[in-house]
């Protein structure tokens, strides 16, 4: 592993003057298709590890959502087209002999999911799973009249005859060249919108207020000690029964969000907008049946909304890759993104300095040995290359228990 270090990383504090942070809510279609994913990928993964003893090989990270269709008015509302989720990749249906109830654990993974993040959605009559998988080798798979007789080739990346036949049985290698980048700590920005959000998406306020649905954005700019926070909240069309009431809402989601605002930020003016593009005199209002507008022709994309840190930070380092669905044994767009975060967290614990960490990979290269780890630090003086590369082996040592709680569901990736 080479290690780079260097100086002048901006604060995340009052040396970072401007802040742009976005966050897309847990009923977001972009957040929903992270979630439906990963949730795939880890039922998959938990079924292999119990069947098997190892996690074969897979990737949804590139599933997305269509949006249904639906009829709301005040006082109700109800989906009349399904939500169709196009679970896209490559998959391993068999070891050997024995067959894997792919379909019965992709359906049943993401309706479950759905079920949870919207439960007012019928998952059963509105929700149209449908999995387009394959089993085509990634290039590399060269015929030769010996080739069916290499134990761990490529010709049976998706078809193995049995556990030999999985490469990184032999060798963990990074399936890619890629990178993953991280930073922390967050700024009032950033903790912010992912404070806001979790706060309005959150099961105690849901349960205080079912008025109000989860495909909740906020989007936060600021500029030293003045915060300006544009959020969009659904209604829940059943709970809304006219225009007033609705204006009354908009009204009191603003006043909650200038209070949770107040807390996380009680040194800094914060102004707070809510639902701007509303047309109250047509009406033209943000009233759902579910509460996310994955009901009314919204799409959801793996990779289009959050980072791994749950956040989309306009003048932050971050990485395209959609960590979601990845395989979280060796997929290093998945693994180095985390684990870029968790460096990055320690190299701060460390030396009290702000710290942005990029780990690149190169294919084929041994996995816990990045071919680059470079590390850009706040203060004059860049840090020692000693200290990274011990906090970074340390981290990629421990890659085991970072799997552990991505398939514990303990381990957000969006």
């Amino acid at each position: 592993m080479e290690v780079i270090t260097t100086a002048g990383l901006a604060s995340a504090s009052a040396l970072l003057g401007i802040e742009v942070v976005e966050r897309k809510g847990a009923g977001h279609p972009d957040t929903l298709a992270d979630g439906v994913a990963e949730a795939i990928s880890r039922a998959y993964s938990r079924y292999c590890l119990d069947t098997f003893g190892a996690i074969l090989h897979h990737n949804t990270d590139k599933l997305s959502l269509l949006g249904g269709a639906a009829d709301v008015r005040f006082g109700y509302g109800e989906l009349t087209a399904p939500i169709q989720v196009l679970v896209n990749g490559r998959i391993t249906t068999q070891l050997g002999e024995t067959t894997i109830p792919v379909a019965d654990l992709v359906t049943t993974a993401a309706k479950e999911h759905l079920a949870q993040a919207l439960p007012l959605l019928d998952v059963e009559q509105w929700v149209d799973v449908r999995p387009r998988l394959t089993q085509a080798s990634s290039p590399g798979a060269v015929s030769a009249p010996d080739a069916t007789e290499r134990a761990a080739s490529r010709q049976r990346w998706f078809a193995p005859l049995s556990l030999d036949d999985l490469a990184e049985r032999h060798r963990m290698f990074a399936n890619d060249s890629s990178a993953g980048v991280a930073y922390w700590p967050l700024g009032i920005g950033e903790q912010l919108a992912l404070g806001i959000e979790s706060h309005l998406t959150s099961d105690t306020f849901r349960a205080r207020h079912p008025c109000y649905g989860t495909d909740v954005k906020v989007m936060v700019v600021r500029h030293g000690a003045q915060i300006q926070v544009t959020a969009c909240v659904p209604q829940i069309a059943r709970e809304t029964p006219d225009l007033d009431t609705y204006i009354v809402r908009r009204a009191q989601a603003r006043d909650l969000i200038t209070e949770v605002a107040g807390r996380l930020a009680p040194e800094h003016h914060v102004q707070v907008a809510v639902n701007t593009r509303d047309e109250d005199r047509r009406p033209e209002l943000y009233l759902t049946a579910t509460g996310s507008s994955i009901e009314s022709g919204d799409e959801g994309v793996v990779g289009r909304g959050n980072r791994a840190n749950g956040l989309i930070s306009m003048f932050r380092p971050w990485s395209a890759e959609g960590v979601s669905g990845k395989n979280p044994v060796y997929h290093v767009g998945k693994l180095y993104n985390l684990a870029a975060a968790e460096a990055a967290r320690r190299l701060h614990e460390e030396t009290g300095l702000d710290c942005a960490v990029a780990l690149v990979s190169q294919s084929g290269r041994d996995l816990e040995d990045p071919w680059q780890a470079i590390v850009q630090a706040s203060g004059p003086n860049p840090l020692l290359a000693s200290l990274v590369n011990r906090v970074v082996a340390d981290v990629m040592a421990d890659l085991g228990s970072l799997r552990e709680q991505l398939l514990d569901g303990k381990l957000a990736t969006a």
